[in-house]
């Protein structure tokens, strides 16, 4: 690491990418029964040991995104992922998430995704 970088500098690097690498290290999914055990900020939070507002400001320091916005990119990634590659019904790639619901699960998609894990996959197979 540089040493012209404070010591909070350093804290937050080594939080952020702590936390990168537990959130990718979760991928990829490779069968419809595992489940995606950290969904949250404080999920991580608390597997780094820290509070969560500590996570936060090292992760928007570091990534330029709140650590929400980097969950939800990546689990967008993987679902389209499992959308293109596998013939998994929906339900499963919802409960794979953490989703009890699917219904919950194509609102977060389509809200993150731009469209329906439906539309997503017919669109993709289509391509």
């Amino acid at each position: 690491m540089d040493s012209s970088l404070s010591k909070n500098q350093k804290t937050y690097i080594h939080i952020a990418q702590n936390f990168l690498m537990q959130l990718r290290g979760q991928f990829p999914i490779t069968q419809a029964t595992q489940i995606i055990k950290l969904r949250k900020a404080s999920d991580f939070a608390d597997i780094l040991n820290i509070h969560v507002n500590h996570l936060n400001r090292a992760i928007k320091l570091y990534t330029g995104k709140t650590t929400t916005q980097n969950i939800n990119e990546c689990f967008i990634k993987e679902s389209k992922g499992l959308l293109k590659s596998t013939d998994w019904p929906i339900t499963a790639i919802a409960m794979v998430f953490g989703f009890r619901e699917a219904n919950h699960f194509s609102a977060f998609f389509k809200k993150h995704g731009g469209y329906t894990p439906t539309n997503y996959r017919t669109l993709k197979i289509k391509k």
